[in-house]
């Protein structure tokens, strides 16, 4: 019996049947071909894997096009399409003028022209041109980040001080028609919230983006709390949106392989959203309870996307955090895995996709002298991890749907 085996054949499939592809030839089976130009924009972690399918569909009606997306992101040329590649989870220079070329290739269309906009997850910060300084929008995405907050308190106060985001990316299209595509990165699938909704009203208040401001008590600049302040676009009327891909796909893929595998899985939630320890504390905890009672091999399954609140210096990110806090509860435990992984390939500010520990991976930390209360202060759960074979690497892998986590459990002997 070869659980980790088993937990990496999970994994590969799922995220095998998230992949943009067909998801974006779906999507244009109802696309009307426009009169006049056809402009394709894609943004976002899975910015190239939809790009690409979208060319392969519709080939030499694309006039010109452009891709914006995560570095190490870029698998090769797409026909009359221009491949930048930028700065994620803060914004750089190359986030900043690949989105003016963005703008530059639609402010010119007209009432005939279509915009092809394909948005995955990671947009908000591939796509910007912030209306204060970039140091401030740099300095506020860091304050967010640092606290805790979750992807939607962030995209309130992001999409505020933007020139692109909250539907305003569509507006700079008009007249022109925007076909957008959205892969869906956030539970609940909220379209003003994906990537920042650049083609879609915004749906929060400014009561709400101050709310934020105070219950993290975040020190922002004169110029942010102002913009933070001022009204968003609340309607577009040259949009066209059709969602695709989602956690809960993600999910039901996952429970699909560890069925042929032989497990009885179970999805516990597409919306986990909770602190990262907190996610693996309870699911080490639904390891010992089920350990002791299960008399078949099965599988717990929990879908979205947690939160870091960071204390300490250290290396990691969200997924590499949840599966070292289970390590604790699956300690002693002769036939249990847990895995843990972000879709799109990347974990936090590492090279590193997330983790999986075993029973044993407790006793392999203690006896390199590491102590997993006080990796967790310090947010270090990569380093920890990689010293006893913990990392998961797959690369960039094509799509951007949330996480997934999955807890095997085999009988005892």
């Amino acid at each position: 019996m070869n659980m980790r085996k088993d937990a990496e054949q999970i994994m590969q499939a799922s995220l095998q049947a998230v992949l943009p592809d067909a998801a974006v030839r779906r999507a244009l089976e109802g696309f009307r071909q426009p009169e006049g130009r056809l402009v394709l924009v894609a943004l976002g972690k899975a910015a190239w894997q939809m790009a690409h399918a979208a060319s392969e569909a519709l080939g030499a009606a694309i006039s010109e096009g452009i891709v914006i997306t995560k570095y190490g992101h870029d698998m090769g040329p797409i026909l009359r399409t221009t491949v930048w590649q930028a700065g994620h989870p803060i914004p750089d220079q190359n986030s900043f003028d690949a989105t003016a070329r963005a703008i530059a290739l639609v402010e010119p269309l007209q009432q005939q022209d279509t915009v092809l906009l394909l948005i995955s997850g990671g947009g908000s910060a591939l796509f910007e041109k912030p209306l204060c300084p970039p140091n401030e929008l740099t300095d506020m995405t860091d304050q967010l980040m640092r606290c805790g907050a979750n992807i939607v308190e962030i995209n309130t106060l992001r999409k505020r001080v933007s020139a692109v985001k909250g539907g305003r990316f569509a507006q700079l299209c008009a007249p022109a028609h925007v076909f957008s595509i959205v892969l869906s990165d956030i539970v609940g699938d909220p379209l003003d919230m994906i990537a920042s909704g650049p083609a879609y009203p915004d749906q929060s208040t400014t009561e709400q983006a101050m709310a934020i401001v105070e219950k993290y008590d975040l020190h922002l600049s004169p110029t942010i709390l102002s913009l933070l302040r001022q009204p968003m676009p609340h309607t577009l009327d040259n949009v066209e949106t059709h969602i695709t891909g989602s956690v809960r796909e993600l999910c039901t893929a996952a429970a699909a392989q560890c069925r042929a595998l032989g497990y009885d899985p179970l999805i516990l939630t597409d919306s986990l959203g909770c602190e990262a320890r907190e996610a693996g504390s309870f699911l080490g905890s639904i390891a010992q309870y089920h350990a002791r009672i299960c008399t078949k091999p099965c599988a717990f399954i929990a879908g979205g996307e947690t939160v870091v609140h960071v204390t300490g210096t250290g290396k990691g990110g969200r997924n590499q955090e949840l599966a070292l806090s289970a390590a604790r509860g699956l300690a002693g435990i002769p036939n249990a895995v847990l895995f843990s992984v972000g879709s799109d390939g990347t974990d936090g500010p590492t090279d590193a996709a997330g983790g999986i520990v075993d029973g044993s991976t407790l006793d392999a930390l203690h006896a390199h002298g590491m102590d997993i209360e006080q990796i967790l202060q310090q947010n270090d759960a990569y380093t920890a991890l990689d010293r006893v074979g913990g990392l998961i690497r797959t690369g960039p892998t094509g799509t951007n749907v949330n996480d997934v986590t999955v807890l095997l459990l085999q009988p005892h002997p």
